[in-house]
C-alpha cells in the first residue's frame, strides 16, 4: 500500500510537519513517497492508496501553489473516488484561519470521491502547526499518521 504526501512550504515549517508524518506512516507499513506541490502532477495522484496534502495558512485558505495543483486535478475527476484523503496545515497563529485552510482541502478531496477520516481527540481534521515544530504539533502529526496508515489499511486490505 502506497502514500503520497504533497505539500506547499515557503518557510519549511510545512516541509517538516510533511516529514514527521511520512516517517510515521512508514512505521505503519505503508510506503510513502513525499513530494513538494512543485515536483508532483495531479496523474501521479492516481498511483497512490492514501493522499495527504499540506499548505501553511495565508488569509485563512490555501497557498495558491497547491491551491493550482488542487485545480488542476480536475483532469482526473472522479478516478481518486474511493482513496483515502486528509490535509494539515501550518499558520502564525492559533487563529490564523487553520482550520479553514484544511477543510478547503478536505473539500476538494471530498468532491473527488475521497474518504476522509477526522479526529475526535483534538485538531479534528488535521494537524496544525502554530509558527513552529512544537511537542504538540509532533504528537498530533504522528497521531495523525498513525490513523491515516490503519484507515488506508483497512481500507485497502
Amino acid at each position: 500500500m502506497k502514500a503520497l504526501i504533497v505539500y506547499y512550504s515557503r518557510t519549511g515549517t510545512t516541509k517538516k510537519m510533511a516529514k514527521l508524518i511520512a516517517e510515521e506512516v512508514r512505521r505503519e507499513g505503508l510506503e510513502v513517497d513525499l513530494k513538494s506541490v512543485s515536483e508532483a502532477k495531479p496523474e501521479q495522484l492516481l498511483d497512490y492508496d492514501g493522499i495527504i496534502m499540506g499548505s501553511p495558512t495565508y488569509y485563512g485558505s490555501v497557498a495558491s501553489e497547491l491551491k493550482e495543483f488542487i485545480d488542476k486535478s480536475i483532469s482526473i475527476h472522479g478516478k481518486l473516488d474511493g482513496k483515502i484523503g486528509a490535509a494539515f496545515t501550518s499558520s502564525a497563529s492559533i487563529g490564523g484561519g487553520n482550520e479553514s485552510t484544511i477543510l478547503s482541502i478536505l473539500e476538494a478531496m471530498l468532491i473527488h470521491g475521497m474518504i476522509i477520516q477526522g479526529d475526535p481527540d483534538s485538531d479534528h481534521y488535521g494537524p496544525v502547526a502554530l509558527e513552529k515544530i512544537d511537542k504538540r504539533c509532533t504528537s498530533k502529526c504522528q497521531r495523525f499518521a498513525k490513523r491515516f496508515a490503519k484507515l488506508v489499511k483497512e481500507m485497502r486490505s
